[in-house]
């Protein structure tokens, strides 16, 4: 009689291609995965920390040396209306090019293309440090959102490639929880270069521009030489471990070098599920765009001023990394994306409420809700995107449904680029319910749509593909 182990006994076996069984040894696959966690996150976190700081360093500029008149703003003699437009821009061009740069990053490869967006933003931010004028700044902007766009859906897309869809949440969130560890960084180096206003005769502003540019370009080289590409091409894995990390993979995601077909694009435009997801992103993204751009401004009519107000930025962004990591390691161990999204969004809503009505001198009450309704904002975010992606079943879907859901969102960003209105300082009544409104909205958008999902899955035979919720 032959006798199996408890590790054989626990093997999993796949359908491959319809016919062809793959035995999986979740040993195996534990020690694979960690061994990805290892080589894919954390270079992937770095990239999207720099992507941050350079895309929301400008919310520090703005307040930056304003006590001595040589902040961004009084420097180049730019009107409230003229910073916004600035802002704005950067979004009109994440909205254009973020679907075709996922398209030119399955192309050129992901280490290719990335290294190359690296070194471009990089580059730009650089350049908005010479900025003098308002046409400058409006142009370089626009130019740093051209080649910001790709990064972000296409790093979500790139994970496809290496994890299955119940071990995207806390990845995702461990590289989206980057943007808040970027605002705190971004808070405590605008503290530091402050002191650095007149140094060789600049500001101090235009010196936060220069040296936050320059490690994504430094960056870049080492992304082309080492960034992982797909699975089946990397050389630090066996062959073994290559054939388990893209068989396990099969039909449950895209995979690296398939190709995408018009049928698949023209079915992905036609699902309208996918566009409830894109909405209850574009309520999602309000509050991100206007906490981003404006936390540094917000917190400066909460008592603090000067040089203060940049380093009391830290506190509600580090709160947030702890967040959002903790919540999409939860939504991941328990299969709860939907509720974890619709959860998220309703504490922010809340929080924000009570920011507005909050007396604008209640400075220590409006600081610590502002905490929370930072935290919550931002830990929505990674699992939504991986219950989208655990529900495209195809390459072509992956593709396109991503970057879509991503640059839909640069219509939240926009609306959260104006809801800020330096007229309404210190309460801000007018951004905080607009938070509110659009984040109690997509928590109940997403309820609905799990409530479809539960549905539509019983109907389906047991042997049938789930709807993940």
């Amino acid at each position: 009689m032959e006798v199996r182990s408890d590790i054989e006994k626990a093997s999993v076996e796949y359908k491959v291609d319809g016919s062809e069984l793959f035995s999986i040894d979740p040993v195996a696959e534990q020690k694979l995965v960690r061994r990805l966690d290892r080589r894919v996150v954390p270079l992937a976190m770095i990239i999207y920390l720099l992507c941050s700081l350079d895309r929301s360093n400008i919310g520090n500029a703005k307040v930056l040396n304003d006590i001595t008149g040589n902040d961004l703003q009084q420097t180049i003699d730019l009107t409230n209306e003229d910073y916004t437009t600035a802002l704005m821009v950067f979004l009109v061009a994440y909205f254009i090019f973020e679907t075709p740069s996922n398209y030119m990053l399955k192309a050129f490869r992901p280490s290719r293309w990335i290294a190359l967006l690296m070194f471009s933003w990089g580059t730009m931010t650089m350049c908005l440090g010479a900025a003098s004028s308002f046409g400058s700044l409006t142009a370089v902007r626009f130019l740093l959102g051209m080649f910001e766009a790709g990064l972000f859906p296409g790093l979500v897309y790139f994970l496809t490639f290496w994890y299955k869809p119940n071990e995207r949440a806390i990845r995702v969130a461990l590289i989206l929880a980057c943007a808040t560890l970027a605002g705190a960084f971004g808070g405590a180096i605008a503290y530091g270069v402050g002191r650095m206003n007149g140094s060789a005769g600049l500001e101090g502003w235009r010196w936060l521009f220069i040296l936050e540019g320059i490690p994504s370009c430094l960056l870049a080289l080492l992304v082309l030489a080492f960034f992982p590409d797909y699975p089946e091409t990397v050389r630090w894995l066996t062959e073994e471990e290559r054939e388990l990390a893209t068989k396990r993979l099969q039909g449950l995601a895209s995979v690296g070098h398939s190709k995408i077909t018009w049928e698949e694009a023209k079915c992905t435009l036609k699902e309208w599920r996918l566009y409830v997801h894109y909405v209850i992103y574009i309520c999602i993204s309000v509050p991100f765009s206007s906490i981003s751009l404006f936390t540094p401004t917000i917190v400066s009519g909460l008592g603090y001023t000067g040089l203060d107000a940049q380093l009391f930025t830290v506190p509600p962004y580090a709160v947030a990394f702890v967040v959002t990591v903790t919540i999409s390691w939860l939504s991941d161990r328990y299969e709860k994306r939907s509720i974890a999204t619709s959860a998220c969004l309703f504490i922010a809503g809340i929080a924000f409420i009570i920011e507005g009505v909050l007396a604008p001198t209640a400075f220590k009450a409006r600081y610590g809700i502002l905490c929370v309704a930072v935290s919550f904002a931002f830990a929505s975010i990674p699992p939504l995107l991986s219950w989208l992606t655990a529900n495209l079943q195809t390459t072509g879907a992956a593709t396109l449904g991503v970057p879509m859901n991503v640059s839909m969102g640069a219509i939240g960003q926009i609306i959260g680029v104006y809801i800020y209105k330096a007229s309404e300082a210190p309460g801000y009544p007018t951004g905080h319910f607009t938070n509110a409104a659009f984040a109690l909205l997509g928590s109940s958008l997403a309820l609905v749509l799990r409530l479809v999902y539960i549905r539509w899955n019983r109907k389906l035979d047991p042997t049938e593909r789930q709807w993940r919720v």
